[in-house]
């Protein structure tokens, strides 16, 4: 999945799920600079570590967040 990919499936996964950034950031544990930067494909590669608390966060499987 392409950073520009995975930026746009967080954003949409984050506003269906009715979060503003601010509110997933803390639920991740990330600052909402560094998931506005994922969410516009600016960062590259999050570690799995991130992934996974964002899936979390987010209530939908890895898998949905993987390549």
């Amino acid at each position: 999945m392409t950073p520009r990919r995975m930026g746009t499936m967080l954003k949409e996964l984050r506003e269906t799920k009715g979060l503003t950034q601010v509110e997933l950031a803390k639920k991740a544990r990330v600052t909402q600079s560094y998931l506005a930067e994922l969410e516009a494909g600016e960062k590259t590669n999050p570690s799995l570590e991130v992934i996974q608390r964002l899936a979390k966060a987010l209530r939908v499987p890895l898998s949905e967040l993987l390549p």
